[in-house]
């Protein structure tokens, strides 16, 4: 079977850089289970055109943007309390968590999004199922969904208690390298001026992609934690004095699909590594002004005195 390819979709595979961030994307891909990735960076830097880009590597995958502005109702859906009285039964009108089931959530500028509106999102991604209740009466669906939350820090952060219930975090930034931002240019002025012709010449990338992503997708429920592995990710948690458990649940799922993703039979202690660095400096108890930059170092240090980093 050959991907369906929309042609206003710039390939995912002709993203210049960002590595970070397309790792954290396809591992949702992989797992969508995992819990979702929020990407922090400036504008212009590929955030949204790479969550865009990813539903074009599976079949009837969509992406379902929710605005900053939406209203509770808008994202829950609604019950019509006048239909139930006046005829005895219920009435829902589905709202966007309902039309993004087994597809992917994008929220831009998630930061600027009422609170109670994340807690929404976030309760429903977690649980897989939404539930409106309104005068006595409450409806509930399926909401498997991928959240994909995007923000630039200059204009506010999350709070502490929702950042956590992201499984990962990446931050972009803009290429620093000549000869980066040179292709980076060629590539999208070719995408405008020709679209087919470009996709035709990332089509063979996009298809391994693919390949790479079912193939993945089959390997990870074979996949099983080691007793070091668990033990590893406990030490890791404790050292960065994290809250709660969820970052080490989130820890052990991300390195098992690394190790799907990479084709592994089992997750291996630079899975972990590398896990660690998507999942745990968002989750830091950090000053007002520290950049997640800081974080990120944080947590590389830790890993280095643990012994699951060489250098």
């Amino acid at each position: 079977m050959t991907l369906t390819i929309h042609q206003e979709t710039y390939p995912f595979t002709a993203i210049i850089g960002q590595e970070t961030m397309k790792t954290a994307i396809l591992l949702n891909l992989v797992n969508p289970k995992l819990g979702g990735v929020l990407i922090k960076g400036e504008k212009g830097t590929a955030k949204s055109t790479a969550v865009r880009a990813a539903s074009e590597l599976l079949d009837d995958l969509h992406v379902v943007n929710l605005p900053v502005s939406a209203t509770e109702d808008r994202v829950v859906g609604t019950l019509d309390i006048e239909h139930a009285i006046r005829h005895g039964e219920k009435k829902f009108d589905p709202g966007l968590l309902a039309q993004a089931d087994g597809h992917i959530l994008y929220v831009d500028e998630i930061n600027l999004l009422d609170d109670q509106i994340v807690d929404v999102l976030l309760d429903a991604a977690a649980s897989g199922i939404n539930t409106v209740e309104r005068e006595g009466i409450s409806h509930s669906h399926p909401a498997r969904f991928i959240l994909v939350g995007t923000m630039n820090p200059e204009e506010g952060d999350l709070r502490p208690q929702l950042l956590d219930r992201f499984a990962l975090s990446v931050e972009v930034a803009g290429e620093k390298k000549i000869e980066e931002r040179v292709e980076v240019i060629e590539r999208r002025l070719a995408f405008e001026a020709d679209p087919a012709t470009f996709h035709d010449r990332f089509r063979s990338e996009q298809e391994q992609l693919r390949a790479k992503i079912l193939q993945a997708r089959e390997l990870l429920p074979a996949l099983k934690p080691s007793q070091e592995i668990l033990q590893k990710a406990a030490e890791i948690a404790i050292a960065l004095q994290v809250d709660g458990h969820r970052s080490d649940i989130t820890m052990i799922k991300t390195a098992l699909t690394l190790a799907a993703l990479e084709g592994s039979s089992q997750a291996e202690l630079e899975h972990l590594s590398r896990a660690a660095v998507l999942a745990m400096p968002h989750r830091l108890k950090k000053s007002p002004f520290e950049h997640q930059t800081g974080t990120t170092e944080k947590v590389l240090q830790v890993l280095r005195e643990v012994g699951a980093l060489s250098s």
